[in-house]
């Protein structure tokens, strides 16, 4: 009876440690839209991209296990609404989401978005110099509303030619599907580097920031936001890369106005 319960006391000693690492890290459930090559799924359906990278070090070093959920943007908008997922590292100042949100003091990063066009096109004037041109935008990614409102402007009558990725869109550009291209420079400069393609010019449209969004019905949400903005800010401060956006992080220096008609 002795060497059978000094074998099980051994036995628990020994998966012991495996399992307080499990209690000291409690899970976050991080909810994100398919954004590659920033954040995206791969074959196993585990989140990849930087932006994924980023989140998992600075979950860890604010002592949780991020676990990634990826859904459609307004399926994600309703998550955090009602607790389903924890947090998402995305944009602040969405009035839906403000009375069930809280948001990090720490900015991640900046989204840029910019029109692109080939070197042998000259840069358009806006609004005017969009009228009858076709313009690659990507499904499923949602633009400001005055952007929005611009691309849909009957006067103008822009050719929107939608595709499903990046990658397609900068062939449909390169190879002249359409004169230019609406999309986030952070996605545009990483696709770019991965099929080592030149700089493209560009007209930069504006410039909104990125941001840990914690879900309020998340238990101990403030404490939870409070880790990881210190777990970003000491990370930064230790010398690390903390960029969620690479060469895209800073924010545009000037912006096209895009006036409403």
């Amino acid at each position: 009876m002795k060497v059978s319960f000094l074998f099980i006391a051994l036995l628990l000693v020994s998966h012991f440690p495996a399992h307080a690492d499990a209690l000291v890290q409690p899970r976050l459930i991080v909810g994100y839209a398919e954004f590659a090559p920033v954040i995206y799924s791969d074959a196993q359906q585990r989140a990849r991209g930087p932006m994924a990278d980023l989140t998992r070090r600075v979950a860890q070093r604010a002592g949780y296990r991020a676990q990634f959920r990826a859904l459609p943007s307004a399926r994600l908008y309703a998550a955090l609404q009602n607790g389903n997922i924890d947090m998402w590292v995305g944009t602040p100042g969405k009035p839906e989401l403000a009375a069930h949100t809280l948001e990090s003091q720490q900015t991640l990063g900046h989204a840029q978005l910019n029109l692109y066009f080939r070197p042998d096109t000259p840069a358009p004037r806006l609004p005017e110099g969009l009228t009858g041109q076709g313009v690659i935008v990507i499904g499923g990614h949602s633009y400001w509303p005055a952007v929005t409102q611009l691309l849909h402007d009957p006067a103008l009558k822009v050719r929107l030619l939608r595709t499903s990725n990046h990658e397609s869109a900068l062939r449909m550009l390169r190879y002249r599907r359409a004169d230019f291209l609406l999309d986030y420079g952070l996605s545009v400069d990483l696709m770019r580097e991965r099929l080592q393609l030149d700089e493209l010019p560009f007209l930069p449209i504006g410039a909104t920031p990125i941001h840990f969004i914690v879900s309020r019905h998340t238990r101990d949400s403030a404490a939870v936001l409070a880790a990881l903005d210190k777990a970003y800010a000491e990370l930064r401060d230790a010398g690390e890369d903390v960029s969620v956006t690479g060469a895209a992080s800073a924010p545009a220096t000037a912006r096209v106005a895009l006036p409403a008609r």
